[in-house]
C-alpha cells in the first residue's frame, strides 16, 4: 500500500536521484553552447518541491500529491522544468483525494500527466519527455488492465519510459547524430527510479553534497519542446482566462481542439478552477463564444499584432551609468501596494544590464539569462512586489517564457508576458511604451518593437559538436544569429567585425554593442574603435558593458 508518507519519500528519494546525475543529464545536449541545460532545470525544480514535502507527515496520497503539484509549478524553471511540473500536475488529479496509490488512480495519474504536459505545448516533438512520458503511461495502463498491483504498475510505467528513452535518437536525427539519447527523457527515466527505490525496496535515495548552480537550459538548444513561434500568421493574438462551469460538461481539451481549427499558437493550461488561453487566429470572437461554453471570461485581451505603429526614438546612447551593483542574485522582494498604473519586471544578468533596465523604467530586475533561470516563483514574487496594477514581464530569453506564463493565473495582479527572447529585444519593447497608451495598445507596439529587432551573439563552445552545419572544437568562438550558429573562429575581434558585416544592412540605422563581464577594457576600447571606424558615419552606435556572463559579445541591429 502506498500511501502518503510513502508518496512523500518517493519524491524525495527521486529529487536526490536527479540532483546526482545532474551533470550527466546536463551533458547529454547536443548544442555546444555553455548553459545549465535541462538536468539543472529539473533538478531545481524538483528541490522546491522536496523542501514542501518534508513538511508533511500523516497526510494521504492524495494530499501529497497535490502539494507536490503546487510547489513543482512555483519551483519550474527553463521549458524542461515546466513540463516536468505539467506532469506531476496530471499526476495530482488522476490520484484525487484518495489516501492510498491504487493500480488504477496510477495509471490515471500517469495519462492526466501526458495529457496535460502535450497539451500546454503549441507544437509537440517526439523524441523527447514527452514521448518518454507518454510510452511509460501506456505501459501503466497495460498493467493495470491486466490486474497488476500498484508497484507492477510502475514499474511498467519505468519499463515504458526506458524503451521510448532508447529510441530517442531514431526520432530526432540530432540526437542519433551525436550518439546520445534526449536529456528531459533521460531525466524522467531518473525520477522514476529514484520514486522506484522507495517504493520497492523503501529506500530514499541519498542526495549528494554537490552544490547546484543556478543553471537554465540553452538558448537555441535541442529540448525545448515548448518554445513558442514568432511569425505572425494571424492577426489578432487572443488570451483569456476561463473561470470553469462543472456544470457544463465540457473538456478543455475541447476547447483546444477547436482553437487549433481557428488558428496556432494554442497554449491551454488548466486546473480545477481555471483554464488559461493564448491563441493566434483572425477570428477572435468564435473563439470568446467557444470558451464562454466551458464558463466565464476574465482577463479577455486581444491584440492586432498587424498594426502599424510609431516607436519612440532610440535613445539608449542617453542612459545614464549608475555605479555597479551586485546582479549575482534575484533582487530583494518587499510586499508593496499596487500604486502605479503599470509596471515592469525584466529578467538580466550583469550590473551593467540590470542598471539599464532600472534606468529604463523597469521597478524589478529578476537575477537570470543564460545559466541562470529564475523559476516561475522568483518571477510571481517581481510580479507582486511590484507597484502597479498592470505588470509587463520581459523573460528576455526563450526557454524563461514557459515559467514567467505560468505566474499569470496565480498572480493577484494583471499580468502581460511580452515574448522578447533577447537581452535587445528586452530594451526595444521598453523603449516603445507609451505612457499615454492602454495595455492592449503597448503590448501591441513593445511586442512589435522586440520583433523589429535582430540580435547576435558570441560565446564559446563548451563541447566538440557539430551543430548547424559547423564542426566546433571546445573553446572556439561561435557567432549566433536567431539562436543558430552561422560561423565558428579564434579571435575575437575577428568575429565581432564578421559578425556586424552580416547583420548591417544598408537600411540599418541603430546598433548597440554590449560587452560581457570577460572582455577586458583594452579590448572593448579596441573593437569599440575598430567598430566606430567601419560604420559610425551611417550608423548610430552605442556601446555598453553589460557585465554579462556566457557571452562576451550580444549585438542589436535595428
Amino acid at each position: 500500500m502506498i500511501n502518503g508518507d510513502i508518496l512523500r519519500d518517493a519524491m524525495i528519494s527521486a529529487t536526490n536521484n536527479l540532483s546526482n546525475n545532474r551533470k550527466q543529464t546536463d551533458d547529454l545536449n547536443v548544442f555546444p553552447v555553455p548553459d545549465g541545460d535541462t538536468g539543472t532545470n529539473m533538478s531545481m525544480t524538483l528541490s522546491n518541491s522536496a523542501r514542501e514535502l518534508e513538511k508533511l507527515v500523516g497526510e494521504t496520497a492524495g494530499k501529497v500529491a497535490s502539494v507536490n503539484a503546487s510547489a513543482l509549478l512555483r519551483g519550474a524553471r527553463g521549458n524542461s522544468g515546466v513540463i516536468t511540473s505539467l506532469l506531476f500536475r496530471g499526476f495530482a488529479k488522476g490520484i484525487g483525494n484518495d489516501e492510498f496509490v491504487t493500480p488504477e488512480n496510477l495509471a490515471k495519474a500517469f495519462e492526466l500527466g501526458v495529457e496535460a504536459a502535450y497539451k500546454a505545448v503549441m507544437k509537440p516533438t517526439e523524441g523527447t519527455i514527452l514521448t518518454v512520458a507518454r510510452v511509460a503511461s501506456e505501459y501503466a495502463r497495460k498493467a493495470c488492465d491486466e490486474g497488476k498491483d500498484t508497484l507492477a504498475v510502475f514499474e511498467g510505467a519505468l519499463e515504458g519510459a526506458e524503451v521510448a528513452l532508447a529510441e530517442t535518437p531514431e526520432l530526432l536525427p540530432q540526437l542519433k547524430k551525436a550518439g546520445v539519447v534526449d536529456a528531459g527523457g533521460f531525466g524522467f527515466v531518473l525520477i522514476l527510479k529514484g520514486m522506484l527505490s522507495v517504493f520497492k525496496d523503501g529506500v530514499i535515495i541519498k542526495g549528494s553534497n554537490t552544490p547546484m548552480e543556478d543553471d537554465e537550459e540553452q538558448d537555441g538548444g535541442r529540448n525545448a519542446a515548448g518554445e513558442f513561434e514568432t511569425e505572425i500568421t494571424f492577426t489578432y493574438c487572443t488570451e483569456f482566462i476561463v473561470n470553469r462551469n462543472p456544470e457544463c460538461g465540457k473538456e478543455p481539451n475541447d476547447l483546444r481542439m477547436f482553437l487549433e481549427t481557428i488558428g496556432d499558437c494554442v497554449v491551454v493550461v488548466d486546473d480545477e478552477e481555471i483554464i488559461k488561453v493564448h491563441v493566434h487566429t483572425d477570428h477572435p470572437g468564435n473563439a470568446i463564444e467557444n470558451a464562454l461554453t466551458h464558463g466565464s471570461l476574465v482577463h479577455l485581451k486581444i491584440e492586432n499584432m498587424r498594426d502599424q505603429h510609431e516607436r519612440q526614438k532610440h535613445d539608449a546612447a542617453n542612459a545614464k551609468k549608475k555605479p555597479a551593483k551586485s546582479a549575482d542574485r534575484t533582487e530583494t522582494f518587499t510586499p508593496v501596494e499596487p500604486t502605479n498604473p503599470v509596471g515592469f519586471v525584466s529578467v538580466s544578468a550583469g550590473d551593467g544590464l540590470a542598471d539599464l533596465f532600472r534606468d529604463l523604467g523597469v521597478d524589478t530586475v529578476v537575477s537570470g539569462g543564460q545559466t541562470m533561470n529564475p523559476s516561475t516563483d522568483d518571477i510571481l514574487k517581481a510580479i507582486e512586489t511590484t507597484p502597479a496594477e498592470t505588470v509587463f514581464v520581459l523573460p528576455n530569453n526563450k526557454n524563461i517564457i514557459m515559467a514567467a506564463e505560468q505566474a499569470i493565473p496565480i498572480s493577484t495582479r494583471k499580468v502581460i508576458v511580452l515574448h522578447t527572447r533577447t537581452i535587445p529585444q528586452g530594451i526595444s519593447a521598453l523603449l516603445a511604451f507609451d505612457p499615454d497608451a492602454d495595455d492592449n495598445t503597448n503590448a501591441i507596439e513593445m511586442q512589435k518593437a522586440a520583433e523589429r529587432i535582430a540580435t547576435g551573439q558570441i560565446t564559446f563552445a563548451a563541447r566538440d559538436s557539430q551543430a548547424d552545419g559547423q564542426n566546433i572544437k571546445k573553446g572556439d568562438l561561435m557567432a549566433l544569429t536567431g539562436g543558430k550558429i552561422i560561423f565558428v573562429d579564434n579571435d575575437l575581434e575577428k568575429t565581432v567585425m564578421k559578425l556586424l558585416k552580416k547583420m548591417i544592412k544598408n537600411d540599418s540605422q541603430f546598433v548597440t554593442v554590449i560587452h560581457g563581464e570577460d572582455v577586458s577594457d583594452e579590448q572593448a576600447a579596441s573593437i569599440e574603435s575598430l567598430v566606430q571606424e567601419k560604420y559610425g558615419e551611417k550608423t548610430e552606435i552605442t556601446f555598453i558593458n553589460g557585465g554579462q556572463p556566457i557571452y562576451y559579445y550580444i549585438i542589436s541591429v535595428e
